[in-house]
């Protein structure tokens, strides 16, 4: 079974304070994304650090495999207790999702995940122990694609408590808005940014505590190919066509010269969208059976600024209108994508070439650099060279 596990997270914090107490930590792996939402004692700097530490440490010990009796003791044992109540640090919830399937949720005090699978609210099977004087709730089960978990901290179901509702928003009603949201197959992102929003509503903008969601989406992986740029050899060139066009997922064209070779091997020609050129983005182009088809080194240096930018790294929130151009399409396609592969022609285009680069290919440099982007937003990403 390949699955893809994505994540979207969003935060509110106690009005009038600027830091918010509740911490997310998502880990990725080769074969596993590790979840972690710690929820500080109080709020402002202090519970901050609190759950940022409680974050940090759970996070790192799970990763080393250290078992769940160890890292409830190194926090019991690090983290400082509440003089005046006598209560400690801060809780949390720990999700780890495997690409087999295998699901691992461990739960100290904060309220109970969502699972919803096939538009249903279910409880997977779990057991209460007692480590240290602390109750922990642990849950196994198997996901499978279409499944979402998702985890919030106390301020969320304490939205709108004394004001818009008397009692909160309580755990119940945030499972219906959540199954209501999953029903329009919103991704992980914009469902955490969904129901925030509507938290913050409730608090009719003010919030009085700190509210964190964690939202997963189990889906297929998305696959992604670029070819960017003919081969150095011309006997290449068909295999490097080939590949390109027996790879799944989406495929993208950069340059001229490589739309020509993909477009003849398709026996078609490539048509320029002149509506979608900006002063400074060369225009998008078309050839049936290729999803995207841009200009090169222009276009992908433009992409390059733009994943460097943490509002792009975001994307446009939902409802918000984002520009069509050959620079905002390739970055969406990029971002939407798990498993990336480019396909990089090292044929040198003189206009391309800079003396401080060492005769090194402008473009096999702004590659690698989006290669390393990417990669550090937990995509697989490969670069292979013709």
């Amino acid at each position: 079974m390949s699955i893809f596990i994505e994540t979207g997270t969003a935060s509110l914090s106690k009005y009038g304070e600027e830091l918010c107490g509740d911490n997310i930590e998502v880990l990725r792996s080769n074969n596993s994304v590790l979840c972690v939402l710690a929820d500080g004692l109080g709020s402002g700097v202090k519970a901050n650090i609190l759950s940022k530490m409680t974050v940090k440490i759970i996070g790192t010990m799970v990763e080393k495999g250290a078992t769940l009796e160890e890292v409830v003791e190194t926090i019991g044992n690090t983290l400082p207790i509440c003089q005046k109540r006598g209560i400690a640090y801060s809780t949390f919830t720990v999700i780890q999702v495997r690409e087999n399937g295998e699901a691992y949720v461990v739960e100290f005090d904060n309220p109970p995940f969502f699972f919803i699978r096939e538009g249903k609210l279910v409880t997977p099977d779990y057991k209460e122990t007692e480590i240290y004087g602390k109750k922990i709730r642990e849950s196994r089960f198997q996901v499978k694609t279409g499944d979402i978990l998702a985890v919030v901290s106390d301020g969320v179901v304490h939205a709108g408590i004394g004001g818009v509702l008397n009692l909160g928003w309580q755990w119940r009603d945030v499972g219906e808005y959540l199954l209501r949201l999953s029903s329009q197959a919103m991704e992980a992102k914009d469902l955490s940014w969904w129901l925030m929003t509507a938290c913050e509503q409730l608090y009719t903008g003010k919030p009085g505590d700190d509210a964190s969601v964690l939202a997963l989406k189990i889906r297929e992986p998305r696959s992604m190919t670029v070819a960017a740029g003919p081969p150095a050899n011309k006997e290449d060139d068909p295999y490097m066509v080939e590949l390109l066009l027996s790879e799944p997922g989406t495929k993208v064209v950069c340059g001229g010269t490589t739309g020509s070779l993909v477009a003849g091997s398709l026996g078609t020609e490539i048509r320029v969208d002149l509506s979608s050129m900006e002063p400074d983005i060369p225009p998008v182009g078309h050839i049936e059976g290729i999803d995207l088809v841009t200009e090169g080194i222009i276009t992908l240096s433009k992409t390059l600024e733009q994943l460097k930018k943490p509002a792009a790294l975001q994307g446009a929130g939902p409802g918000q209108k984002q520009k069509r151009n050959a620079v905002t399409l390739l970055t969406k396609l990029l971002l939407e994508s798990d498993r990336i592969r480019f396909l990089v022609g090292t044929a040198l285009n003189p206009a391309h070439q800079n003396p401080e680069l060492s005769g090194l290919s402008l473009k096999m440099t702004v590659v690698n650099e989006m290669a390393h982007i990417l990669k550090e937003l937990g995509k697989e990403v490969e670069v292979q060279y013709f």
